[in-house]
């Protein structure tokens, strides 16, 4: 029972962050472009992680070391650049609702390259919840081809993100959190002060109020939502396994939902309902 309650309890934090991710993006670039976020994403993350690096090179196995760095480029640094540029043409709170694909592509690609086996009961579960998902998304109107496009950006980080799942919980039950987490994003701190320097982002008037509060908020999505959620989700990964950990995204639209209530828009019994039928899927998955 105690780690059942761990585990929804990483669940529920995990589900908090990612789901406010989505407007932090959004924040960040009123000012700032979607390659000037994501970079700095990715940069505080690894240099609040500095500090861990040095003793997680050495606890880490030297033939899973590209294994972990690839888990960096494939969970993390890809999606991070999808997601802003699909924000550019969607709404924060559609690309959060997108993003609860994530346990679809998981089940598909474990079972078509980790030898997954997922039982009726979790397969049913899964599409229920997506289902939920689609019933949420419908109201929303019509899509032009300019924003179906963008959508398709957040689908190739679900894959990713499917991708990324399936290899940490095969390949690194003996590997600590924390040293994944340090050694994936250090690792990253030099190509995201690149991209930085090439997309004008030292050229931008750095001491302006509004520069300041889009990397501000882009600094806090690295730190929380990239840094300190990566961590308890490599955690929950190895304490309850892939599926469970990838039915994370779909406690996303309950945040994006209250989100929007705060910001004064009208939630209605459709999308309850909607949500009703996500979690109905998320307990089938978990029920035994």
């Amino acid at each position: 029972m105690k780690n059942k309650l761990i585990n929804w309890g990483l669940f529920s934090i995990l589900s908090l962050i990612w789901g406010s991710s989505f407007i932090l993006m959004k924040e960040g670039m009123k000012t700032l472009t979607p390659y000037h976020v994501a970079s700095i994403r990715i940069l505080s993350a690894g240099l609040v992680l500095i500090p861990f690096a040095y003793k997680a090179v050495k606890a880490i196995p030297k033939e899973k070391m590209l294994l972990v760095i690839l888990s960096g480029l494939l969970g993390s640094f890809f999606p991070a650049y999808l997601f802003c540029i699909a924000e550019t043409k969607i709404d924060s709170s559609l690309a959060g609702i997108l993003n609860a694909l994530t346990p679809l592509f998981t089940i598909l690609i474990g079972i078509s390259f980790f030898q997954l086996k997922a039982s009726t009961q979790k397969i049913i579960g899964v599409l229920i919840g997506f289902a939920g998902l689609c019933l949420l998304i419908s109201p929303k109107g019509n899509f032009g081809f300019e924003q179906f496009t963008y959508t398709l950006f957040v689908l190739l980080a679900t894959v990713f993100y499917g991708i990324n799942v399936n290899m940490v919980g095969r390949h690194m039950h003996g590997i600590g959190s924390l040293n994944i987490a340090a050694v994936a994003f250090v690792f990253l701190v030099i190509p995201t002060i690149i991209i930085l320097y090439f997309t004008g982002y030292f050229a931008l008037p750095l001491t302006q109020g509004a520069v300041i509060r889009s990397t501000l908020a882009s600094f806090v999505l690295g730190v929380g939502g990239t840094a300190i959620a990566s961590i308890l989700f490599y955690m929950l990964v190895k304490r309850a396994g892939t599926l469970f950990a990838s039915m994370v995204t779909y406690g996303i639209p309950f945040i994006a939902v209250l989100w929007g209530v705060i910001g004064g828009e009208t939630v209605t019994w459709m999308q309850m309902g909607c949500l009703a039928i996500i979690l109905a899927g998320v307990y089938l998955v978990n029920k035994k």
